[in-house]
């Protein structure tokens, strides 16, 4: 039988490939140190967690919940915005609660998407931006993920070019999976070109608490009149340390707001609300759990980026996320990120992120997740020292995969 049009549209999953030989490895007793999925390894902070066993007691929190968001949480998110970025918001019109920003990234797909309608996506990008409005039935048109004048010189061409002219621009700073981070001036640019060429702005700012040189991220919102033509998502996954929970936002425009909100309706509702209400607490608490995880990463970071270069495999310092975003060794360039991330794990027991998977422009880099202890990570490049010495004399018969890229 033939695959389903929208399935067909869908490449294989990058990261199955990856994830099928560190299982198979592990089957084998291999201890794999796993770099690859952006899966935080923290434990929630205590406070959310007794506040999730208080309310579960109560049993009319078991009963649906709300779609958007319970009015509570998001008053809270609307603080958030206000303390963090100086953005007055209407949690009653301006604010949705999301399954994570990835399913709100998902939605806003399927609210605001026609047959045909072209997105400009950057490349590399965290999947769901792309591939959530491939689902859609929207065209992707690649733009640079570069937040500076580079930016904008290719972005009007692919406006001038593109029939019909582009419906959204996506941004995603600080970036997953290259780590850049956008100043205001830039988003004050991003806007003006929205404005001019009538272009929705969505950012992805899922990463705003996780930066290491005490310089916050900004919001696009933060640019007077963004409001007009934005919606910004984020996420409490990282935040927090609350991946599993699955508790983002979406907040801005009021017109794409509804239409998202509409969506949702017909599709769930909402998160357990002993979860939403657990993580209006953590939105309004005082930011003491916010600067731990940071502090974790940021010497995570430091670790990485040390302990790898010594091994020879260089690691620029992230700004931001907690990933890094790493060049695959000169000598196996040519292989491919796949290819080489394939080898890791077979030769070093260390699993990372294919770049390929993240767009074709990322196919010469790797991302690795800040998600092992510092003890893991310089473990990890104690093997890949290891490997990297002794691959002139074990890789001889690794085929060159270089006429197939």
């Amino acid at each position: 039988m033939e695959e389903f049009h929208k399935v067909r549209r869908l490449p294989p999953y990058v990261f199955e490939q990856v994830n099928r030989l560190k299982a198979s490895a592990r089957a084998a007793g291999a201890d794999i140190i796993d770099l690859g999925m952006g899966n935080p390894d923290l434990p929630t902070p205590q406070s959310i967690v007794d506040k999730l066993c208080e309310v579960v007691q109560d049993p009319r929190t078991h009963r649906y919940s709300s779609s958007k968001g319970i009015p509570g949480l998001r008053r809270a998110q609307a603080a958030y915005y206000a303390r963090r970025f100086g953005v007055k918001l209407n949690p009653e019109t301006q604010v949705v609660a999301t399954l994570g920003s990835k399913e709100g990234f998902a939605n806003m797909a399927q609210a605001i998407t026609a047959p045909g309608d072209v997105i400009l996506c950057p490349n590399p990008t965290y999947p769901i931006h792309a591939f959530g409005f491939l689902m859609a039935g929207g065209v992707i048109r690649s733009i640079s993920v570069e937040p500076d004048d580079s930016f904008f010189g290719p972005l009007e061409r692919a406006v001038r070019h593109s029939i019909p002219k582009p419906l959204a621009l996506i941004l995603n700073y600080p970036s997953n999976p290259t780590a850049q981070v956008a100043t205001l001036d830039f988003y004050k640019e991003v806007i003006a070109f929205a404005k001019k060429h009538d272009i929705i702005v969505l950012s992805d700012l899922a990463y705003s608490e996780i930066y290491f040189d005490d310089v916050p991220p900004p919001s696009v919102l933060e640019v007077p009149g963004a409001i007009d033509v934005t919606v910004e998502f984020t996420s409490m996954s990282k935040t927090f340390s609350m991946p599993g929970w699955r508790m983002g936002f979406a907040v801005g425009n009021e017109r794409l707001i509804a239409a998202l909100t509409r969506v949702k309706s017909y599709l769930d509702y909402g998160a357990f609300t002993p979860i939403q209400v657990a993580a209006t607490q953590a939105l309004n608490g005082d930011g003491s759990d916010i600067a731990e995880v940071r502090n974790i990463y940021k010497r995570r970071r430091d670790v990485m980026v040390e302990s790898f270069g010594k091994a020879g495999f260089e690691v620029p310092p992230p700004p931001a996320t907690m990933f890094a975003w790493a060049k695959i060794p000169e000598k196996f360039r040519h292989l491919g990120s796949l290819e080489f991330s394939k080898l890791l794990v077979e030769k070093a027991d260390v699993a990372v992120a294919p770049g390929i998977g993240f767009g074709e422009q990322g196919d010469d880099y790797v991302r690795l997740a800040l998600v092992e202890n510092e003890h893991r990570i310089r473990q990890a490049a104690r093997n890949i020292k290891r490997f990297l010495s002794a691959a002139d004399e074990t890789m001889h018969n690794v085929i060159s995969l270089n006429a197939h890229r």
